[in-house]
């Protein structure tokens, strides 16, 4: 097990060091912004997830969690200072590429934009899980050779400068989202992190803070709760709006194409943007009525004002044969 001022060594940005550690830090930050944000205007997974393994930005969130466990205000300031403006430069880097891309950047265009404008209680999950497997191993030696997939399984950067580019693609409300999946990660990082250290005792073993036991375990209790309850609410709300809409999409699809296919047309696409429904069909002439297909709607008890179908018609030439 580490001592704590291996643990402090570790992910402190003090001492000697300090100035080395920072020039690393912000070489690696800068390079890994850059490969995201090319990475996802790419719309290329390898190339995110090679931006996701040299990410720094782990070690000054884990400082600011061993700070907050060990009451050391100094290391904490830092910390959280490194942290604002690793977000800053990786947003500002996302809002520079976005800059040399001829096309919006946006989650309808880009899988890995869709993939981190939308956080759900299912990325929390998962982040909780990756924040504790970070602290253990920042907390034991024996298996701190897992900290890379930790940098892979905590998306760090990636959102960040998802959001520099969706605000150059003037969509704030994805910008918006990928700041909170960021947000989230950190808030897992630093949660389960506080639990981790009271589980190996961390605090107890510490002899180089000034504030009592009491009050730190009341200070690191308290931020644990308010921290979870800010990420939580908000999550949840999001994955009950995302599950309603996926299960209205899924109903009007079904419906669409059932009256389609008794057509012989068949659907291509379906778009639902509350209170405005698209449905476009493809086929042969003539248009298909659209009655009963009106009707099946209403009785779905969807939430919708207007339905538009559009008709893509498919026209057949025979060409004759040449000599």
């Amino acid at each position: 097990m580490n001592s704590i001022a291996e643990m402090r060594d570790a992910v402190f940005f003090a001492g000697a060091e300090r100035g080395t550690r920072l020039q690393r830090f912000w070489i690696l930050l800068i390079l890994s912004s850059v490969i995201a944000a090319a990475g996802v205007a790419a719309d290329s997974t390898a190339t995110v997830i090679g931006a996701m393994i040299i990410a720094p930005l782990m070690l000054p969130i884990q400082g600011a969690m061993l700070a907050t466990v060990l009451g050391d205000r100094l290391n904490l300031l830092r910390s959280i200072s490194l942290i604002l403006a690793g977000m800053s430069a990786s947003i500002a880097i996302g809002y520079v590429v976005g800059l040399m891309v001829p096309q919006d950047i946006v989650a309808a265009t880009n899988s890995q934009v869709a993939g981190r404008v939308t956080p759900r209680l299912i990325d929390l999950l998962a982040a909780l899980a990756t924040g504790v497997a970070g602290s253990i191993a920042l907390v034991r030696r024996d298996i701190s050779d897992t900290l890379p997939g930790v940098a892979i399984a905590i998306s760090l950067v990636p959102p960040l400068t998802v959001t520099g580019l969706t605000i150059e693609s003037a969509s704030y409300g994805q910008a918006v989202g990928a700041l909170w999946l960021f947000a989230t990660n950190v808030a897992s990082i630093l949660a389960t992190g506080i639990v981790v250290m009271s589980v190996y005792r961390v605090r107890d073993r510490s002899s180089d803070t000034g504030a009592t036991p009491q009050k730190s375990t009341r200070r690191s209790t308290a931020v644990l709760v308010i921290m979870l309850a800010v990420i939580t609410v908000p999550l949840a709300v999001s994955s009950i709006s995302t599950a309603r809409s996926e299960h209205d999409l899924s109903t009007i699809r079904a419906l669409s194409e059932n009256w389609a296919t008794e057509a012989g047309w068949h659907v291509v696409d379906v778009e639902v943007e509350k209170p405005r429904i698209v449905i476009q069909v493809s086929g042969e002439a003539p248009e298909p009525r659209t009655a009963s297909l009106a009707r099946d709607l209403a009785a779905s008890g969807l939430d919708f004002d207007t339905v538009s179908i559009e008709f893509i018609p498919i026209e057949r030439i025979e060409l004759e044969a040449t000599t």
